[in-house]
């Protein structure tokens, strides 16, 4: 880029930010989605009350997963939800970036050469408070993807759409608020998850050697990057993000019919019911979607360049 050009202003900073963080958070979200459809139901089935019932037999791995839904509901069930997931990644995608850029200017600026650790930290710092400040906006759509990837069967749905289940939810017992069931845990994971995933990236990038390179080199680096940055931040987090899911599952029920209580006694009936284990439950095709997560922190620093 020119050394002539004019530096942007602070509200197309924000814009070129919101608009990279979106288009790379659908594009990767619509390539990983039969992965993430997977990952959900294994993640959410000892919550279904079709499979705690017997009505549907349980899955007993990924490729059982991958088999059964093709089988029982089509190719196309593997994108189930996707709209909503896309939807909901658009501003979740859009506002992390741009929050993070705008929480990390709040920041004192440490050179990662002398101050690598002060310069992980407040990246850190910044990509959580993004991270926390996007989901409170944009909870009832991830809720929404939630109830309806974790569809199984090829019984009667759930819920018939996006709309559908909103509405179904808001009418429940819990009327509006559960929406945001599960939303606690999910603050208490995200800062972790958007914390390494933000900080780990911007901290590893700032020391590549082929940062700057234009050509096959330098985006590999950058992946590279990316993908050990989107593992780590998937494992960090992980347990708060089963509980989250169990929750989920439960909020359109009258309460007395809820096998969780809340965030603890999810905890608790997991490790005590299912042990340590069953809070990575889906993690393994989780670690498969990561190469999504990568690929959305290559393609927005590619779509910035050329916006901005």
């Amino acid at each position: 880029m020119s050394d002539t050009k004019a530096k942007p202003t602070a509200t197309q900073a924000f814009l070129a930010d919101f608009a990279a963080g979106g288009i790379s958070g659908a594009i990767a979200k619509t390539c990983t989605a039969p992965i993430e459809r997977v990952k959900l139901i294994i993640q959410t089935q000892d919550a279904n009350p079709l499979i705690k019932n017997g009505t549907v037999a349980r899955y007993t791995g990924i490729g059982n997963c991958f088999t059964r839904v093709y089988q029982e509901q089509g190719l196309g069930a593997f994108w189930r939800g996707n709209f909503t997931n896309v939807l909901r990644y658009f501003p979740t995608q859009a506002f992390n970036f741009a929050f993070k850029d705008t929480f990390k200017n709040m920041f004192p600026k440490y050179n990662p050469k002398t101050d690598f650790g002060l310069f992980f930290l407040a990246n850190m710092a910044s990509g959580g408070l993004a991270g926390a400040g996007s989901l409170t906006i944009v909870y009832p759509l991830d809720y929404a993807r939630t109830r309806l990837a974790s569809d199984v069967g090829s019984g009667q749905k759930s819920f018939n759409g996006l709309g559908d289940c909103l509405v179904k939810t808001a009418k429940g017992p819990s009327g509006v608020m559960g929406l945001y069931n599960g939303f606690g845990v999910s603050v208490m994971g995200i800062i972790p998850y958007r914390g390494v995933y933000f900080g780990m990236f911007d901290s590893l990038a700032s020391i590549n050697p082929y940062r700057k390179e234009k050509g096959f080199v330098g985006l590999a680096s950058k992946f590279a990057i990316a993908q050990v940055t989107a593992i780590t931040a998937g494992y960090a987090s992980y347990p708060f993000d089963t509980i989250r899911r169990r929750l989920q599952m439960q909020s359109e029920k009258p309460k007395a019919e809820w096998i969780y209580k809340g965030t603890v006694d999810c905890f608790a009936k997991i490790m005590k019911e299912e042990g340590t284990t069953a809070l990575f439950k889906g993690a393994g095709a989780n670690a498969l979607r990561t190469v999504g997560s990568a690929l959305v922190l290559v393609l927005y620093g590619e779509i910035k360049e050329l916006l901005v």
